[in-house]
């Protein structure tokens, strides 16, 4: 198999020189764009392209406000003030994602609890989160959701779309409504990514997206806060430029803000980006298509979309059958100049974390021993799904 994987990764991108996990692709008006940007002098965060570049997403999510901020880190920080997560708060989460989910709770003073994922989507399991709530958590005479043991808040809920592949949203949003908390959705790798119809990050009260240089469409860096309410979104607007108060010429704020605004120059990246986005999204599910057929017959099982979902693929992943296995295909493929990589490690695993409570990680953890993700950029050619 592993041959056979490094063989069929060199025909589908047509090179011996290395192949990266997810490079970004630049085949429209990208250049055009960012020269505007310069010579109209209005590369920070004052120009045509911002707004232009939040109304993009917007109709493509059917999201009610999207708000561009510098990176996904920021959005999701945003998203979890929005939201009303105090310092000393709880937050329940995944262990099972990348470190920046973690790291906005922590810019918040908040504290993750990690609970299970699910094996239908890799991401924040509903049954586990409420079994969690059941024995740890309950509701004050006010109404709020209290842990038993320390006495702390908790406040939200975040889900994390692994790989692009949506949560069981639905599920989830019963669980909050039970205990009224807030479901934040970090939909990071979950651009183009449906749930029952519904794009990923519309379900949730808020929710994250970044543009990273990795992602399915890039600005270099760059995220999007993509609100339910259209005044809250005025709201986060409002927030992430310093909380100015218009005027012609005086500098007042009103309130605590941050200064996370994307300039001009990313998101006129950004702006053609979305101009290529359904052609990305068609290659990426004829490659998605592509690698499963590969491992069919095999001991190694690829990760699918879940059956209610239309994932982006983000990047392709494979459960190896085991973590010999796993390790020697990581070994010989990267030696062969072709990047895989495995899964995070689990986020109790790092020492800014290992003190945080958490439930049974099962799942999780047989993850993080088996998955593999696989070069998956976008390529053209590759025929038909």
């Amino acid at each position: 198999m592993n041959n056979k994987l490094i063989s069929f990764v060199r025909d589908v991108y047509r090179t011996k020189d290395f192949i990266p996990l997810h490079a970004p692709t630049f085949g429209g008006n990208e250049k055009t764009y960012v020269t505007d940007t310069i010579e109209s002098t209005f590369v920070s965060s004052v120009g045509k392209y911002v707004e232009r570049f939040e109304k993009q997403i917007e109709q493509f999510t059917g999201s009610s406000k999207a708000v561009a901020t510098v990176n996904g880190t920021a959005a999701l920080h945003t998203a979890l003030y929005m939201a009303g997560v105090k310092p000393g708060d709880l937050v329940i989460t995944q262990a099972l994602t990348f470190v920046a989910t973690c790291n906005a709770l922590f810019h918040m003073g908040a504290e993750p609890i990690f609970v299970d994922i699910s094996k239908v989507s890799l991401g924040l399991c509903p049954k586990a989160t409420e079994e969690y709530l059941d024995t740890y958590a309950v509701l004050n005479a006010d109404g709020v959701c209290m842990h038993k043991t320390t006495g702390q808040r908790i406040t939200a809920v975040v889900p994390m779309h692994t790989f692009g592949h949506p949560v069981e949203l639905d599920e989830l949003l019963d669980v909050c409504l039970k205990w009224n908390l807030v479901l934040v959705e970090d939909a990071a790798e979950s651009l183009g990514s449906f749930y029952k119809g519904k794009h990923t990050g519309t379900l949730g009260e808020f929710s994250a997206v970044s543009f990273n240089g990795n992602k399915i469409i890039t600005t270099g860096g760059g995220g999007m806060v993509l609100c339910k309410n259209v005044d809250a979104g005025i709201h986060t607007r409002h927030i992430t430029t310093t909380a100015k108060v218009p005027h012609p010429y005086e500098f007042y704020h009103d309130e605590p803000g941050f200064n996370y605004r994307l300039p001009n120059l990313n998101a006129a990246l950004g702006c053609a980006q979305m101009e290529e986005l359904p052609s990305f999204l068609k290659q990426k599910r004829i490659l998605a298509n592509q690698y499963k057929n590969l491992f069919i017959d095999s001991d190694f099982a690829f990760v699918s979309e879940p059956s209610y979902a239309e994932s982006n693929y983000w990047l392709n992943a494979v459960i190896c059958p085991d973590t010999e296995s796993r390790n020697l295909l990581l070994k010989e493929t990267n030696e062969q100049g072709i990047m895989t990589r495995p899964i995070w490690q689990l986020m109790h695993r790092l020492p800014m974390f290992k003190n945080a409570m958490r439930g049974d990680l099962t799942h999780s953890e047989f993850i993080e021993a088996h998955l593999i993700n696989l070069p998956s950029s976008p390529v053209n050619n590759l025929g038909k799904i």
